[in-house]
């Protein structure tokens, strides 16, 4: 499985678990977006010091090619999916909490 295709597939089952299994629906909020664009911001700048020093380096078969801050592009969808999948728990464990028992 290459790089892609596994970025591609966890951003995927990310949203399905935010949507469809936990329900939280975070990524219909605007707030999601507003956090995410903060953390993207912070995950650049992480990426392009990691990858632009070598220290972390990737096959180019395994990858689309496209970088971003010397990263590929797929590592964007690896933290999307991240992000969205700690955080849809996160709310999801809170709400339970606050269930009425």
């Amino acid at each position: 499985m290459s790089y892609t295709t596994a970025a591609v597939l966890g951003a995927a089952a990310a949203v399905l678990v935010d949507v469809v299994l936990l329900r939280t629906r975070l990524i219909l909020r605007g707030v999601w977006w507003v956090t995410y664009a903060l953390v993207l911001c912070f995950q650049l700048i992480s990426n392009g010091i990691l990858a632009g020093r070598g220290v972390v380096r990737y096959d180019p078969a395994a990858i689309i090619g496209i970088r971003v801050a010397y990263a590929p592009v797929e590592d964007l969808l690896f933290g999307f999916a991240l992000v969205l999948t700690t955080l849809s728990v996160w709310v999801w464990l809170g709400r339970r909490d606050r269930a009425p028992r």
